[in-house]
């Protein structure tokens, strides 16, 4: 009888260390499941459409952050040229606003469409939130719906779009969303609404 003991002991206490385990794991896989719930619930809503792996959802979470991140840079750019145009009183309008630099490359900034030769007509397209902003400076309008044709064709879908009157020039911004900004060739469709643009004038 005393060999039975101990034996009982014995099978009583690996089922309570396999009860403890189970509840451990059980708590681990809710806390997992709560986190990926609150990750998901950061990223914006066009990444998460369909059923995704978590896998999917991780690799979207790593691009949304990278996405941030380049934005953040922009942003800091432009609020330190903003600050040193401010302190700068001698600047041109132009200059004041945000709207100088280089026109001859592809800057990637919106603020070199007012710079240099007034009778050129472009489009910057940048990345930004959840999307594409495209900035078109030009000297006489242009025909829109041909440019939200190609813009449609490109996969995005246009959210807003403004005009404003600077320096004798037309600005139109539009911007857009997409499911995904690393599959929009930006160079690419820069350069192709430059000529539609440029066709029209």
């Amino acid at each position: 009888m005393d060999n039975d003991q101990p034996c009982a002991n014995s099978i009583i206490d690996n089922n309570q260390k396999k009860m403890m385990h189970r509840d451990t794991e059980r708590k681990r896989r809710q806390e997992m499941a709560t986190l990926y719930a609150s990750l998901r619930s950061t990223l914006p809503p066009q990444s998460m459409k369909g059923k995704r792996s978590l896998a999917d959802h991780m690799n979207e979470a790593v691009n949304y952050i990278k996405l941030l991140q380049t934005r953040i840079k922009e942003l800091g750019s432009r609020r330190d040229d903003l600050k040193i145009q401010r302190s700068s009183p001698d600047l041109s309008s132009t200059s004041a606003l945000g709207l100088d630099g280089n026109l001859s490359g592809s800057t990637g900034s919106s603020s070199s469409l007012l710079a240099g030769n007034f009778s050129t007509s472009r489009a910057v397209v940048n990345p930004c939130l959840g999307g594409v902003e495209i900035v078109i400076s030009c000297v006489t309008g242009v025909v829109l719906s041909r440019l939200l044709q190609i813009l449609l064709e490109q996969g995005l879908t246009v959210t807003n779009c403004a005009t404003t009157h600077v320096n004798k020039r037309l600005v139109y911004t539009i911007q857009s969303e997409v499911s995904n900004p690393s599959c929009i060739d930006f160079p690419g469709l820069e350069q192709t609404l430059t000529k539609v643009i440029s066709s029209s004038t």
